[in-house]
């Protein structure tokens, strides 16, 4: 009987967890650039039950089946799908079509620099010439991007007093001449990545950054890929499973009481 209070326990736990994953999205439904996360649930390793002191066999528990202890997160993933665009008219909105990332230097509280990965293009040129996030982080170019460097002269900078264009494959145009290129890439596994804050990435140790074939589209962001109406079904699907656990305990606690309350007194 005490095994059911476990089992809608964990249940109970672990649809608490998948509720923070929905809020979250929903939190970040209007978040450029983001992507939601999902989770999956998988049972315990299921545990052999054996007759204990068994005198039938002697020195040979005999086997009464395997059981289940109840559920657990899996794992927890990141949805890749690519979101809607948005068009803003704005000449340095950009956006990803395919799968790759900005390349960023991202600044610390501490002022630690490191490069970040992102697919927010909200970005502005400063009266420098630099292109930076909305944020203040500067966007790195080709280079920069692929051999992980983060140096200055890595920066994307054009001249702040001149129109520009950006085509598809990233080359910044002024004057028709190519003036610097935006550092887009992609990961060899995406295992590798994992998600810093909300909407930019690290590359952990063992991931490698190759090149990247998604087009640049100019005058535009990407939004998030979040479904708010798919979000707030799974929310009812959620609350509707953890009562189901509620119920579990509730009815174990009634068998526990009528078995000490009412068989005990026989």
């Amino acid at each position: 009987m005490v095994k059911g209070l476990y089992t809608g326990y964990t249940g109970m736990v672990n649809e608490q967890k998948r509720l923070d994953v929905i809020a979250n999205n929903l939190a970040n439904s209007a978040t450029t650039g983001y992507k939601k996360e999902g989770m999956v649930n998988q049972s315990f390793d299921h545990q052999l039950a054996i007759k204990i002191k068994d005198t039938s066999n002697y020195d040979m528990p005999q086997r009464i089946g395997s059981i289940s202890l109840g559920v657990k997160v899996g794992e927890t993933f990141t949805n890749w799908d690519q979101g809607s665009f948005q068009i803003t008219d704005n000449m340095s909105d950009l956006a990803l079509s395919g799968e790759g990332f900005f390349a960023i230097a991202f600044t610390s509280k501490d002022g630690e620099t490191s490069i970040k990965y992102t697919r927010d293009g909200a970005f502005s040129v400063d009266n420098q010439g630099y292109l930076r996030t909305s944020d203040g982080d500067y966007v790195l170019n080709r280079i920069g991007a692929l051999n992980s460097d983060d140096a200055l002269a890595n920066y994307v900078r054009i001249d702040p007093d001149q129109s520009y264009e950006i085509d598809e494959q990233g080359f910044i145009y002024q004057n028709g001449q190519v003036v610097d290129r935006i550092g887009v890439v992609q990961f060899a596994d995406n295992n590798f990545v994992s998600k810093y804050g909300e909407n930019l990435y690290d590359l952990v140790p063992g991931g490698q950054v190759i090149a990247s074939d998604a087009s640049v589209e100019q005058g535009c962001l990407e939004a998030s890929n979040v479904n708010v109406i798919d979000e707030m079904v799974d929310m009812i699907t959620v609350a509707r499973a953890y009562e189901a656990g509620q119920k579990v305990i509730q009815t174990e606690d009634s068998t526990l009481d009528k078995a000490v309350n009412s068989v005990g007194q026989v």
